[in-house]
């Protein structure tokens, strides 16, 4: 939230309404929305894991999606990376309700907030 307050937008936190994604936010500027994923992970974890409707909703809106990787070492957690559509998130087979993502994999395909 803060991520994006700085780079002024107006974020809101929708995580308990179960849409594919924590926060919805918005350029006060366009009204164009973004929709981030936010993922905390210890320091020395090996996997990010994200339910199918998560997938299903970077694979929907592509160029509205982020996935905001975070991570927490001594309880201090990392400035967030963000991951865009340019990572191939795949498609989810049936049956299938989570699928795990390298964390060394993401960090590397992300950039700072933008």
């Amino acid at each position: 939230m803060k991520a994006e307050r700085k780079l002024g937008r107006e974020p809101r936190d929708v995580s308990a309404e179960n849409k594919g994604y924590d926060i919805e936010s918005c350029d006060p500027g366009s009204g164009q929305l973004l929709f981030l994923e936010v993922k905390g992970r210890v320091a020395g974890a090996k996997t990010v894991t994200l339910t199918v409707n998560e997938v299903r909703k970077a694979n929907n809106v592509p160029e509205k999606f982020r996935l905001c990787v975070v991570v927490v070492e001594n309880d201090v957690a990392t400035a967030p990376v963000y991951v865009d559509s340019a990572f191939e998130f795949g498609k989810p087979t049936f049956g299938q309700v989570s699928i795990n993502y390298s964390l060394d994999s993401l960090l590397q395909s992300g950039v700072p907030p933008e």
